[in-house]
């Protein structure tokens, strides 16, 4: 029988667009994606030659439970030139991407029944982590306006007793908005909670900088990894930075659960961090030129921008002039238009009416699918 617990997970909507838009391939049609939030670019020659040298080299072994050592100091030498934030090795837990790092930091944190704010809209995976670590989901309304961005009277509305942490997502996923200073420190003034901060989109950013929560704050935990920003998705390396006395806990947690990152990519990405500056930096030039065709083609056609967005690679465009139902409208856009969306309703109530368009495809791909999308509203 299955437990009450799994039966209450959600599913990933995008998902099943994915396997409409597979279905369609299989009968020979074209699709265009535009749903699927995965970079089309090669992982960078630097990166793939570390691990093939690693392999070589029989660096295969278990490592130690927190991650090889060079590779989290490697981190924190990169916290420590991007966000000036001082963090040590033992603050650091490195795993198989960053979705396991999260559910850990979740394990680490909540009881039975303690409480997360998290917005609605919000990445879609996130509820499933609180519930698979026994606590609540406390749902935090925002609003287009605001780029959907947490209003902090509406934080502190929500908070109780049992609230153990505040989850934020800068650059986000779906609506490509980068939190300001401002914003971060309204969020950071919540100091009797713990902040997670998914950061996995940092260095997709097109205009000013992102900033770490770990300038405002050293009471959060950082996630983040290497598969958007190096276009390793495949690679399943993401890591944790924590509250030192988390140290012992999450070594625990990692040891009974995973044992240890796969060694020969930890490697590689100490070449991610350390080599790949200038291929991350043509990747970043040629995503906003997609960035700023996308924003332009959506407008054009009616779709509206709130607030525009300046990083991950995501426009989250309110498609209500077009559709009341966006789940339907997805699919339909999938089946008839042969270009695969994400409905607004997969990221929360809040995002009823708008659909996200992904720019982590070529221009010239972007160009045929906003193409047959325009085709497809004239009629």
């Amino acid at each position: 029988m299955i437990s009450k617990r799994a039966s209450k997970f959600t599913s990933f909507i995008v998902m099943d667009i994915m396997a409409k838009t597979e279905e369609l391939e299989r009968k020979g049609e074209h699709v265009v994606h535009l749903e699927v939030g995965e970079p089309d670019f090669p992982t960078p020659k630097v990166i793939t030659k570390t691990a093939i040298q690693a392999l070589h080299d029989n660096k295969i072994r278990y490592t130690h439970a927190l991650g090889l050592l060079e590779l989290r100091q490697a981190i924190c030498d990169f916290y420590l030139k991007e966000y000036g934030v001082n963090i040590t090795p033992d603050q650091i837990l490195v795993s198989t991407g960053t979705s396991p790092a999260l559910l850990f930091a979740m394990l680490a944190i909540l009881d039975q029944g303690d409480e997360v704010i998290i917005s609605n809209p919000r990445y879609p995976c996130y509820q499933n982590f609180i519930l698979a670590a026994g606590g609540k989901i406390k749902e935090v309304q925002t609003y287009p306006e605001d780029g959907f961005q947490y209003r902090p009277k509406d934080i502190k509305k929500n908070l109780s007793a049992r609230t153990k942490t505040i989850l934020i997502n800068s650059p986000s996923n779906p609506t490509g908005i980068v939190m300001s200073k401002e914003q971060l420190q309204n969020v950071a003034q919540f100091d009797k909670q713990y902040i997670i901060s998914d950061e996995i989109y940092h260095g997709l950013v097109y205009k000013d900088r992102a900033h770490s929560i770990l300038e405002f704050t050293d009471k959060a935990f950082v996630i983040n990894g290497f598969s958007k920003l190096y276009a390793m998705t495949g690679w399943r390396l993401g890591y944790c930075i924590f509250p030192k006395q988390f140290s012992q806990v999450m070594q625990r947690i990692h040891q009974n659960f995973m044992i240890s990152a796969n060694g020969f990519i930890q490697w590689a990405g100490i070449a991610a961090l350390t080599k790949a500056q200038k291929d991350v930096d043509k990747m970043v030039k040629i995503y906003d030129k997609r960035r700023q065709y996308m924003l332009a083609r959506l407008k054009d056609m009616g779709f509206v921008i709130h607030v525009e967005p300046t990083g991950a690679f995501y426009v989250f465009a309110d498609a209500r002039r077009f559709c009341k139902d966006s789940y339907k409208e997805a699919f339909s856009i999938t089946e008839k238009a042969k270009v695969g969306v994400s409905p607004g309703i997969d990221f929360g109530s809040g995002g009823e009416g708008f659909l996200r368009f992904s720019y982590a495809n070529s221009l010239e791909n972007i160009k045929e699918g906003l193409n047959r999308l325009e085709r497809y509203l004239n009629k």
